[in-house]
């Protein structure tokens, strides 16, 4: 299983190079400096997303340990659950802001 967690870590960061590649090409337009900080805020949950996603995987490649030994020793990394939702949530909000506009 280790050779599957690592392809998928290494599928999961190369998606994160190509979204921060794409999304750092595109331009913000006439936009206030509020708009610019919210599009920052945007590819960067966006992009850090993606390669949390990889963290998980890589780190559950990086154990050796099988069945009750394997969650015993995950255990200690359980915050780890809080940064994948952490930059959703930094996604939609900044998201949301950049679709209301100035109105």
């Amino acid at each position: 299983m280790k050779a599957f967690e690592l392809a998928v870590a290494a599928v999961l960061a190369a998606g994160g190079v190509r979204s921060l590649v794409v999304w750092s090409r595109r331009a913000v337009g006439e936009a206030t400096l509020r708009d610019h900080l919210w599009f920052a805020a945007f590819v960067t949950g966006r992009v850090g997303l993606w390669l949390s996603l990889a963290g998980l995987f890589a780190i559950s490649a990086a154990s050796d340990a099988r069945g009750r030994a394997f969650l015993d020793e995950l255990a200690a990394l359980r915050w780890y659950a809080l940064v994948p939702l952490a930059l959703a949530a930094v996604q939609v909000a900044a998201g949301y802001f950049l679709g209301r506009g100035e109105g």
